[in-house]
């Protein structure tokens, strides 16, 4: 069903999280994955710098996880799409230039006025892109889970 399955990844968790789901249906479907991790550049009087500190040791996690995904037979490759445009535009822009049938993104599941502030790249896919979405929610721990049902219950 999916020839080209682009996983947006900033190297968190939360994305590692999604990996799961994207080789799940790689291997289903013997989908060739892109690893898409968009750089925003901050203009500065000379040049871009990226905007995060540790992009180098995160480029060399995900080329890490894109090896292992190779290991078992995974077509897989890495894109570093940098540029001056936010991160949602940045991700669109590659899955375009791989062609993608399916964008694959984690969420933090933040609402309201923290997402407000802080945007978000999900929601940012939803607007800018122009190919199917898959959205993976965060995983609620057990122990998550049952303060929260704890809470529901005194309320």
């Amino acid at each position: 069903m999916f020839k080209t399955i682009v996983w947006a990844t900033d190297g968190s968790e939360l994305a590692d999280t999604a990996l799961d789901h994207v080789r799940e249906l790689a291997l289903e479907d013997g989908s060739k994955i892109v690893a898409v991790h968009a750089n925003e550049v901050m203009r500065g009087r000379s040049k871009g710098y990226p905007a995060l500190a540790d992009e180098p040791e995160l480029e060399q996690k995900i080329g890490k996880q894109i090896d292992e995904l190779r290991s078992v037979g995974i077509n897989a490759t890495l894109v570093i799409h940098s540029g001056t445009k936010g991160i949602a535009t940045l991700i669109a822009e590659a899955a375009d230039d791989v062609d993608a049938d399916l964008i694959v993104v984690a969420t933090h599941g933040a609402g309201g006025m923290t997402a407000a502030l802080m945007g978000s790249v999900a929601r940012g896919l939803c607007h800018t892109a122009q190919r199917p979405l898959l959205v993976i929610p965060p995983v609620k721990k057990p122990e998550q889970q049952a303060a929260k049902d704890e809470h529901l219950a005194t309320v």
